[in-house]
């Protein structure tokens, strides 16, 4: 099993899948699945033809049951300073410039469940579970966790579900807002699919200008966001997407966009 690709890639069309392919451990984030997953989101940001990506696990238990607690368990103090110096998964799927979903197949837990928050969408089965059970190690979430997790469900739910370590079912996942969707678990891939396609077809640029905006929001007061997205709004018009965007609209046909 050493020497077999920690993720696998598979192209569809436009969509490109990431499969951590580490069934025996639950597919747990070790140091060469962390660098293959960096590798495979600059190899998918730099190729033109790649439109979205998809995040999943192999299959059909695990998403991703969180970080490879064998790798820290003996780590000092200060080989997990350094450790958290080198780039991060989760700061990469935050940052990549393309819509990035998250295929949630079975546990999304700890790192798992924090790297599926910092995909844009999460589409999840309804066997999926998730967590932040860190508190029952006797340490915090250290890949976003208590960043992102208030964003999505509230301060009270976030505290409730880290401090607690719970583990939530897809159904109350959906009802506190930490997916997007959930869906029946033969449904998933296809449902996911689908919806990465129907992505895939429209204006790159008008795409990227979008996941920008959207963080922004996030992160900058209202009044800073709204002027940002204004100017993004400009940069949409000097594109040639925007060009056969309306040309397709006033002849009434569908749009071909080609990403400039």
């Amino acid at each position: 099993m050493t020497d077999q690709p920690r993720l696998t890639i598979e192209r569809h069309g436009a969509v490109t899948l990431l499969t951590v392919n580490r069934p025996e451990k639950r597919n747990a984030l070790d140091g060469r699945t962390r660098q293959e997953f960096l590798d495979a989101l600059e190899a998918a940001r730099a190729d033109r033809e790649v439109r979205v990506v998809i995040l999943t696990g192999a299959g059909d238990k695990t998403f991703i049951a969180g970080a490879d607690i064998g790798e820290f368990a003996d780590r000092s103090p200060v080989a997990q300073y350094e450790a958290s110096r080198r780039p991060s998964v989760y700061q990469a799927a935050d940052e990549f410039p393309k819509p990035l979903i998250a295929m949630i197949n079975g546990y999304c837990l700890g790192g798992g469940n924090e790297l599926a928050m910092a995909c844009d969408i999460r589409i999840a089965s309804d066997r999926a579970s998730f967590g932040q059970p860190e508190v029952n190690l006797g340490i915090l979430p250290g890949g976003g966790g208590t960043q992102r997790l208030p964003r999505l469900v509230g301060l009270g739910t976030a505290f409730k579900l880290i401090y607690t370590g719970q583990i939530v079912g897809a159904a109350e996942a959906l009802r506190i807002g930490l997916v997007d969707e959930v869906v029946p678990h033969a449904e998933l891939r296809a449902r996911t699919l689908a919806l990465a396609e129907s992505i895939a077809a429209k204006s790159p640029v008008a795409l990227r200008l979008i996941k920008e905006a959207i963080r922004a929001s996030v992160r900058a007061p209202l009044d800073e966001g709204l002027r940002h997205e204004q100017s993004l709004f400009a940069v949409a018009f000097a594109s040639r997407d925007k060009e056969e965007g309306v040309a397709a609209f006033l002849a009434k046909r569908e749009a071909k966009f080609t990403g400039e």
